[in-house]
């Protein structure tokens, strides 16, 4: 078959660096085509330069046999490229049926009349989602849910989904594969980019894999399975699965460093109770809308609990109450958000500045006293020590690729010298290589004695790191498992039931 989409030599370059270094691909009609690699592989910026967000350096593009030249995202769409970007690309000030909308609206336009189709359309395709309700107010899953519908709605030929599922929960998920299955079958050509390796073999006919900016393989799905991906994806074998091995120790609990009591927050937290102690990774497992991320957005000072009969956040003994989150970085507590985009770096900064500003929000004054100079060294002091990987040494953190923002993120953080760590989704699109990187900071952290908390909700991840297991439902902590003892369907029957 004839292919819908073709690349031939493409390549990238920022300077004299190559993001991507002439790769050839091609997307045939009702096709799923995943492309996989480690984080800096190249796979966003591949699509990127599909949908006319990066210009390529050299190369040809060819749309049905014909040469095409991308220079913008909406004549990509109006060529019928349709992407759905990792990281959320909506109007935060604006409601969901006018994000869905967005450049494409009638000349006479009323607002009842595109709610109502807006929400038609998003019942078609099962996700909850209120049409009337501000961007700004939707949680991640929601978020996401929005940018695949607008993808839909255009009703594109080709639509890049760049790790559509990764705020996802499984029920949603499995709605998400039924409608890549209808998109098959009108014969739209889908690409997959994902870090869920069980994901893409699932799904997609064909595999792509990159390796730092380089064409390594393509094959049918068939003819793949996981060890053949991570090897061809890292160019070694992995002696160890990540998740393969059961916890058999866990470190013992030194001093209580924070106790939550009776926590209100809205109707989301209910008396809410726990403790977290020095030493130990206490790990959070929950649903959405279980109250898990408020909980620690409370007592990290990112939201306020409710005014009368809110309940006690303690702090090494002593009642805290944060108005702003640089009282709570003073006070020894670093939050690392599950939205690095949103709410964990300045993008148009690089990422020494990201680290400098984290500095800055620990040691206010200091600011008058630091030089660049004591930037510069910081900046690759922590480079160096999380493996942050760039294009260019001074490249702004928005032109990394997930797991390397994530990173600086971490440090960003960790700069601070925190004496509570909050973690929260912490490896969320992140390639199998940096996960394993991430969960060595992780362990590295509680075993200098800090205290730890990992909030996830892939469940390998939090029985694999976690001392201490607290299973949130409705608002409030349920159940605590020790992780020798713990199994999956024991913590998800205690989030469910």
């Amino acid at each position: 078959m004839k292919p819908v989409l073709e690349m031939r030599k493409i390549t990238k370059l920022y300077g004299k660096a190559a993001a991507v270094s002439e790769v050839d691909f091609d997307l045939h009609p009702g096709e799923v085509h995943a492309i996989l690699g480690e984080n800096g592989a190249g796979k966003s910026t591949l699509t990127k330069m599909m949908a006319g967000v990066v210009h390529p350096t050299s190369g040809q593009i060819l749309l049905n046999g014909d040469e095409i030249n991308i220079r913008t995202p909406a004549e990509a769409v109006e060529l019928g490229i349709a992407m759905v970007f990792q990281e959320t690309s909506l109007v935060p000030s604006m409601t969901v049926a006018q994000n869905l909308f967005l450049g494409n609206e009638k000349f006479f336009n009323r607002i009842r009349g595109t709610n109502i189709t807006a929400q038609q359309f998003m019942q078609s395709l099962s996700f909850d989602v209120d049409p009337t309700q501000i961007v700004a107010s939707l949680g991640a899953a929601q978020k996401q849910m929005v940018e695949i519908a607008r993808a839909m709605l255009l009703e594109a030929r080709v639509i890049v989904f760049d790790e559509p599922t990764a705020t996802l929960t499984p029920e949603e998920k499995r709605h998400f594969f039924n409608l890549v299955e209808t998109l098959k079958s009108h014969s739209v050509a889908v690409i997959f980019i994902s870090h869920a390796l069980e994901e893409a073999l699932e799904i997609s006919d064909r595999i792509t894999i990159l390796r730092d900016g380089r064409h390594v393989v393509t094959d049918k799905t068939s003819s793949f399975n996981r060890d053949r991906i991570v090897q061809s994806m890292v160019g070694r074998e992995l002696t160890q699965e990540l998740y393969e091995n059961r916890k058999t120790k866990i470190r013992p609990a030194g001093e209580r460093i924070l106790s939550i009591e009776n926590l209100r927050v809205g109707g989301v937290v209910k008396n809410n109770s726990l403790s977290v102690f020095k030493g130990q990774v206490t790990g959070i497992f929950g649903l959405v809308g279980s109250g898990r991320t408020e909980t620690f957005k409370v007592v990290s000072g990112v939201i306020k609990r409710n005014y009368r009969n809110g309940g006690e956040v303690i702090l090494k003994g002593k009642p805290v109450r944060y108005l702003v989150p640089a009282q709570g970085v003073r006070d020894g507590i670093a939050y690392v958000t599950e939205d690095r985009k949103i709410e964990g770096f300045f993008e148009t900064m690089s990422i020494k500045q990201n680290v400098f500003a984290g500095l800055m929000g620990k040691a206010q004054l200091a600011r008058f006293w630091l030089r660049k100079s004591k930037m510069d060294e910081l900046g690759e002091k922590w480079v160096k020590a999380l493996q942050v990987k760039s294009v260019t040494q001074n490249a702004n953190v928005i032109e990394l690729s997930g797991g390397n923002q994530q990173k600086a993120v971490i440090a960003k953080s960790l700069v601070q010298e925190p004496e509570l760590i909050i973690f929260d989704e912490p490896t969320r699109g992140v390639d199998v290589g940096a996960i394993a990187e991430i969960h060595n900071i992780i362990n590295q952290l509680a075993d200098e004695g800090r205290a730890v908390v990992v909030i996830s909700s892939y469940l390998p991840e939090v029985m694999q790191l976690s001392d201490r297991l607290l299973v949130a439902r409705q608002g409030k902590i349920v159940e605590e498992f020790s992780p020798l003892d713990a199994t999956e369907e024991k913590l998800m029957y205690a989030a469910v039931h």
